[in-house]
């Protein structure tokens, strides 16, 4: 049975676990960052405006989404300003999924069509690009370092920027790299001696493993990552032992059998 080290924040992990295990993978739950509420209540207000102020938010996650309808849920006209015409653009299936429990309708989301190489910015624009004009308002909902400050700058606000929409961002929750423990990090040699297979869908989990583990050679280290840039990243530091997956699980499942 192959060992296959999940490494997404405990609020998404179910997800991968159930799958991994039912395709007979023993999965273990390796949480390598944390998230918590952010938002204060005049925080709310402002990012109230915001939305109704935009003609399309972008949430950059599940979570993204999962956090701002919790900090927001006094003051649902939010979700009305969708239900009236606004767009709600995501990058995946799980934020997809999310916006819609929240309950912006299905005719509202925009996300890479089924088919996408790849499940992120740029074919999310050849989804929007024809909405976009310039003077249009985009509000970008992400998550927040340590200190509050609103994380990235991606290839999608560039893009936009360039042909002279309005962009803004707002912090929904706080990420913060899980602080491993002594017997952790000595769990993490054991798993690269054990040949288990890690997962990563984030660059900042790649980034909490690899700072509070500075002495382990990643080289013998085996991964299944789910953009090209975490591979560029993680090749960088080490790892020798890599696989893409593309989007779905059984895209992941054949990657991870792969590295066996």
């Amino acid at each position: 049975m192959q060992q296959v080290i999940v490494t997404r924040p405990e609020q998404d992990a179910a997800a991968w676990m159930g799958a991994l295990q039912e395709a007979g993978c023993q999965a273990s739950l390796f949480p390598l960052l944390d998230l918590s509420d952010l938002m204060t209540a005049q925080e709310v207000q402002h990012a109230t405006h915001l939305v109704l102020q935009s003609q399309a938010v972008m949430f950059v996650s599940a979570n993204a989404v999962r956090f701002l309808a919790k900090a927001m849920a006094p003051t649902p006209a939010w979700l009305a300003h969708f239900q009236q015409g606004a767009r709600a653009w995501c990058t995946g299936p799980g934020t997809a999924a999310a916006l819609l429990a929240c309950g912006i309708p299905a005719s509202q989301i925009d996300q890479p069509a089924s088919d996408a190489a790849q499940l992120d910015s740029e074919s999310l624009w050849q989804v929007v690009s024809p909405q976009v004009s310039a003077d249009m308002r985009v509000l970008f909902i992400r998550g927040a370092d340590a200190t509050g400050a609103i994380a990235g700058r991606d290839w999608l606000v560039q893009k936009l920027e360039s042909l002279q929409v309005q962009v803004q961002a707002i912090a929904a929750y706080r990420r913060l790299p899980a602080v491993l423990t002594p017997t952790q990090r000595r769990q993490v040699s054991n798993f690269i001696d054990q040949q288990a297979v890690w997962l990563f869908s984030s660059s900042a989990a790649i980034e909490s493993l690899m700072s509070q583990c500075p002495g382990i050679d990643w080289s013998q280290a085996k991964a299944v990552v789910t953009h090209p840039r975490m591979a560029h990243l993680a090749q960088k530091s080490g790892w020798r032992h890599l696989a893409i997956a593309a989007p779905g699980i059984g895209s992941m499942l054949a990657s991870i059998k792969s590295l066996v």
